[in-house]
């Protein structure tokens, strides 16, 4: 549904702490392997290199979303293993450090992803939460890195147009907001997509 709605993008929510989505990984393996012209993306809540290597292994994907901050070496470690892998660094926008945290992970990270997790909370909350951040940190870090930046969010068919004028994203990632149920709902899909393309 996603794909024939025009996304460039699947991401396969691997185990998480909170939020929605997460599907087994074989389910993860299946559709990557299903879908090999596709930018297949695995998103991992591991944080230590040689698990997430093993998550990659098991997954199958073309890209790893990395939702939390990750042991140093885990590039270096990915690149090893897989020598075509994207590496997609996510920042959750609290306040303006991370407009340093997003420079420096852009050193080592192919792509970045900027959310509105609370990955310091009692039960870490690392994406899906349907809640906006502060939109001008967002493009003080599109404006300072020389990295392909992704918005996610909080967005909806309402809001990604407003988002994109102002951040100016490589692109933007949506979780909750499509899935009112639980499930993808193929109607704020179809408004979404028909929003990101009049932007």
């Amino acid at each position: 549904m996603a794909l024939d709605a025009g996304a460039h993008a699947l991401g396969l929510v691997g185990e998480m702490p909170s939020g929605p989505g997460p599907i087994d990984d074989t389910v993860i393996a299946d559709i990557a392997d299903a879908n090999r012209e596709e930018m297949s993306v695995l998103l991992t809540s591991q944080t230590r290199a040689y698990e997430i290597v093993r998550h990659v292994a098991r997954a199958h994907t073309r890209a790893v979303q990395l939702v939390d901050t990750v042991e140093e070496g885990t590039a270096a470690a990915l690149r090893a293993r897989f020598a075509n892998l994207t590496i997609i660094q996510v920042i959750h926008v609290r306040g303006i450090a991370d407009v340093d945290a997003a420079f420096n992970a852009a050193l080592w990270a192919d792509n970045l992803l900027l959310d509105s997790g609370a990955p310091d909370g009692a039960v870490k909350e690392l994406g899906g939460t349907g809640r906006t951040h502060n939109w001008e940190l967002s493009r003080k870090i599109v404006e300072r890195v020389n990295k392909p930046v992704w918005l996610a969010g909080g967005l909806s068919p309402a809001n990604v147009a407003e988002a994109i004028g102002q951040v100016q994203p490589f692109g933007v990632d949506i979780c909750s907001g499509l899935r009112p149920q639980g499930v993808l709902d193929a109607q704020l899909l179809d408004h979404f997509m028909y929003e990101v393309r009049n932007a």
